[in-house]
């Protein structure tokens, strides 16, 4: 550490707070990267995880794209229920207007709860764990009241992302291993503030280790995206400085002139001078001539290409292994035929964001929550029952409780099929359904079971929006209670009208 000043270690030796190089004028991010007490296995502090995020090339990249990748696609949500165009379009509206967010506010590319997941979740893979907090702007001081669920709607939420700096001393996590709470977060307390568990969301990157401290989160929790990747990471600013140089010198001319005799005097002097200025102006359409014995070169980098390309190669890939992510998503290669075809590449990306989906699943849930009760008020149900006779008579928890029950947010997929394929799929459903309702059709005896057959294949050909864009309706009621006409009178009474029956669907063409 000769060279250095207010280098700052942790009992194990391996905490970095702050190292400034002595006399020099830097970035913190450089002076503490270029340290050679960094080796591997050094754990990276908090100060030094922001400073990873803030400034590092590839800082924000480790933290954010998995989490842009994973909501690059919109959730289809579905309520397949009465009125579920307006109950949808109800949920996606409050979904982004969530916590009074706005384009000023939350992040440029995203609003309402999706900015806020992607801080949270973000923020958990820098530090190695985050806390989301939620209050009531209308009742600041009911902070450890549980959430009044059946009031949400009419209260003033906001919702905070708090790093570990924020919640220090309450999430150093139970290491009791007796305790029930072994290892789980309990109560968030932020100053002198405790939030009850029904208002906090804590995100933890990675599985705690027992007694494994985390300088970066501030106690026994998860850990840091940077921890494995830190050498690499100061490798990396290596190859940085080494684009520096070559940038800077491959640009230089090197003139091999015959040197001047012992004695020298201010017109020889001036004439190589004057050679000098005028290889240096020279130009594209110039003419300069030289000597015979003398020679103009620039720097010969043919040897540099391959041994740099090949560390910065292995530097990035050491760097995505340590993160566990594929290094295409650091290398920023472009694939072969994209994502859309399926090749290796885009199947292990894909496989991966899914892993990340699957991760996010408890935040979804906790703001599914908080969006429905918000969307779904008594008032939007008032408007809705007028329109359709399901609810006319049904209580607005009851009608609530269907919606959340029947609530469904799928990921589409991240290896999209072409439109033509999508339509292939839905032509062999449709051609599927069809077929099973001309085989059950006759065997059913009752005009309900027909009924309910019916509004079966008209739910499921409403749920494939390739091939027709326009929803089927049918009321089941009515055709539950349909009666055929009265027979003609030239056939005996109570002789069988048959009509005949069209040829199947399988046998058209």
């Amino acid at each position: 550490m000769s060279g250095y000043q207010g280098a700052n270690l942790s009992e194990g030796g391996d905490q970095f707070t702050q190292i400034t190089p002595s006399g020099a004028i830097g970035s913190a991010l450089l002076n503490i990267l270029t340290a050679e007490a960094i080796v591997p296995g050094s754990q990276p502090s908090y100060q030094l995880c922001k400073d990873l995020f803030a400034f590092h090339p590839l800082g924000a990249k480790l933290a954010e794209a998995p989490i842009n990748m994973a909501q690059s696609q919109e959730r289809e949500i579905s309520v397949p229920l009465d009125g579920e165009e307006r109950i949808v379009e109800a949920f996606k509206r409050e979904w982004m207007a969530l916590g009074g967010a706005h384009p000023g506010l939350a992040h440029a590319d995203l609003q309402g709860a999706d900015a806020l997941i992607k801080s949270l979740k973000a923020q958990s893979r820098i530090y190695g764990i985050a806390t989301l907090i939620m209050g009531d702007r209308n009742k600041p001081g009911e902070a450890g009241d549980p959430i009044d669920w059946e009031k949400l709607h009419d209260s003033a939420p906001y919702f905070t992302v708090l790093d570990p700096l924020n919640t220090a001393g309450s999430l150093v996590l139970d290491q009791d291993p007796n305790s029930p709470t072994f290892q789980r977060p309990t109560k968030v307390r932020v100053g002198a503030v405790t939030y009850h568990p029904s208002r906090t969301m804590v995100v933890i990157n990675e599985m705690p280790l027992f007694i494994e401290w985390s300088s970066s989160a501030f106690g026994f929790s998860g850990r840091s995206v940077y921890q494995r990747a830190l050498y690499p990471l100061k490798t990396f600013l290596q190859t940085m400085i080494t684009d520096q140089w070559v940038t800077l010198k491959v640009g230089l001319l090197v003139a091999k002139q015959k040197a001047p005799g012992s004695i020298q005097n201010n017109r020889i002097l001036q004439f190589f001078g004057f050679k000098r200025s005028q290889l240096k102006a020279g130009i594209t359409g110039n003419v300069l001539s030289i000597g015979t014995e003398e020679d103009i070169a620039s720097l010969n980098f043919q040897n540099l290409e391959g041994p740099a390309k090949f560390a910065r190669d292995n530097c990035l890939k050491n760097i995505a292994m340590a993160a566990s992510m594929p290094s295409k998503l650091l290398e920023q290669e472009e694939m072969i035929g994209g994502m859309a075809e399926g090749t290796e590449d885009a199947k292990q990306i894909a496989r991966y964001i899914d892993r990340t989906r699957i991760e996010m699943t408890p935040i979804y849930a906790f703001f599914d929550r908080v969006v429905q009760r918000r969307a779904w008020t008594p008032d939007f149900y008032a408007g809705l029952k007028k329109d359709y006779s399901a609810y006319r008579n049904m209580p607005y928890l009851t009608a609530f409780y269907q919606w959340s029950n029947a609530f469904t947010a799928k990921w589409p997929n991240l290896l999209e099929e072409p439109d033509s394929e999508k339509i292939k799929v839905e032509d062999t459903r449709f051609k599927a359904v069809v077929a099973l309702l001309e085989t059950m059709a006759p065997l059913l005896k009752t005009e309900e079971n027909r009924a309910a057959l019916a509004a079966w294949g008209a739910d499921e050909i409403n749920s494939r929006r390739k091939l027709f864009t326009t929803p089927l309706m049918i009321n089941e009621d009515a055709e539950a209670k349909y009666e055929p006409p009265v027979p003609d009178s030239d056939v005996a009474p109570g002789a069988e009208t048959k009509e005949p029956s069209p040829a199947p669907f399988s046998e058209r063409t």
